[in-house]
């Protein structure tokens, strides 16, 4: 449901942390259940609804001064490739966004860097508390799972006013959460430029443009990925837009509310690489991000799928149909037979996996055209083991 029950679904961990979301979202909380919940209650996470198509993109190094001023004008940022225009959330069964959004990365010895610029004819922003719950507002939001474990990845938000909500999540909320709202990046740097005016909906703006830098020492902090990376590692990122349809009401820029429902939105959800669906916590589906000993304006055709992705997402599709299963029959499977897998897929990799189940959790394996296993468990975490 494209909604604020949908935005519920997504966010709903951090509602915990914030008891007074449900009031102000206009939503009843009573409704509809949250990912967090229907893990408590053994219901089966929903699978997407898109194929896994990931998008990549190579990320060039920089190795003069950056200036942040949320320009991105520095010779640096201009010979960054942009990625692919933002697409909905969903996929490609949902209409095209009809304001542009894209984004741009680097790495320095020093920090990951960030670009993006959102198309925004009224740009707006209400909330100047940090980590208020800032997805209330227009904003920009960064995924981050070194590793590509799935579990203990980081969240960045941002809005037009530069107002910052960080946060480290233990696993996704559909896997039982938390998100720990206390953590922060130390030593994150941000800036946001607005191409026209902000909070005066009496002209029509440009857009803004955001520029962060994430030191290397925070991303260090809850990860087995080796930190800065190296040439030709691989993580999990992806950008998200929140856009809210607006309304001029006595001279000032607020949401609009749904004719049907008397509630604000429903918010647009525009993000980098597809979901499948309105849930940004599905780190399997994320975009892969490599990083490139190249120098800005080297960067070549953004690189493909490795066996190793591959195989973390046969294995995912084990997860799904443990969980559906469990919901069917009160049970893990505890041999692959029971769970109607599609046929091996087309890459190196030993199938059908293996699987072993207790009362309360499974584990299933395969092994990699290089002799290591993957595993995945009933909290969705994937590991390489030799």
């Amino acid at each position: 449901m494209r909604d604020c029950h949908g935005r519920l679904r997504v966010r709903i961990g951090t509602v915990v942390v914030f008891l007074a979301f449900a009031a102000v979202q206009g939503c009843d909380s009573s409704e509809p259940r949250s990912d967090e919940s229907a893990a408590r209650n053994h219901e089966a996470p929903l699978r997407p609804a898109i194929e896994w198509a990931p998008r990549y993109y190579e990320a060039v190094r920089v190795d003069g001064p950056v200036q942040l001023d949320g320009l991105l004008d520095d010779a640096a940022w201009s010979a960054a490739n942009w990625t692919e225009d933002f697409t909905d959330i969903e996929g490609p069964s949902r209409p095209v966004p009809f304001l542009r959004t894209r984004a741009k990365l680097m790495w320095s010895d020093h920090a990951l860097w960030i670009g993006a610029e959102l198309e925004e004819p009224h740009v707006w922003g209400t909330l100047t508390e940090r980590d208020a719950v800032i997805y209330m507002d227009d904003d920009f939001e960064v995924f981050i799972d070194p590793d590509g474990d799935t579990h203990q990845y980081y969240e960045l938000e941002i809005n037009a006013l530069g107002t910052e909500w960080d946060l480290l999540l233990v696993r996704p909320y559909r896997d039982g959460g938390p998100a720990i709202n206390a953590w922060d990046i130390q030593g994150l740097r941000t800036a946001v430029h607005v191409d026209g005016s902000l909070n005066d909906p009496s002209d029509t703006d440009i857009g803004w443009s955001v520029e962060i830098a994430i030191p290397w020492e925070v991303l260090a902090q809850a990860t087995s990925a080796p930190v800065p990376p190296r040439p030709g590692d691989r993580w999990k990122v992806n950008f998200s837009r929140v856009d809210w349809p607006v309304e001029i009401r006595e001279g000032q820029t607020v949401r609009s509310e749904d004719p049907a429902s008397g509630k604000v939105g429903p918010e647009n959800n525009w993000v980098w690489s597809p979901q499948g669906l309105i849930a940004m916590h599905y780190p399997e589906m994320w975009g892969i991000v490599q990083f490139s000993d190249l120098a800005a304006g080297e960067a070549g055709d953004p690189p493909g799928e490795t066996v190793a992705e591959r195989a973390a997402w046969e294995l995912r599709r084990v997860y799904y149909a443990q969980h559906e299963h469990r919901a069917r029959t009160g049970r893990f499977a505890d041999n692959p037979d029971e769970l109607e897998l599609e046929p091996a897929p087309a890459v190196p990799i030993s199938w059908p996996p293996g699987v072993a189940s207790t009362p309360h959790g499974f584990e299933a394996w395969l092994k990699l055209d290089d002799g290591r296993s993957m595993r995945i468990d009933h909290e969705g975490r994937v590991r390489v083991t030799p």
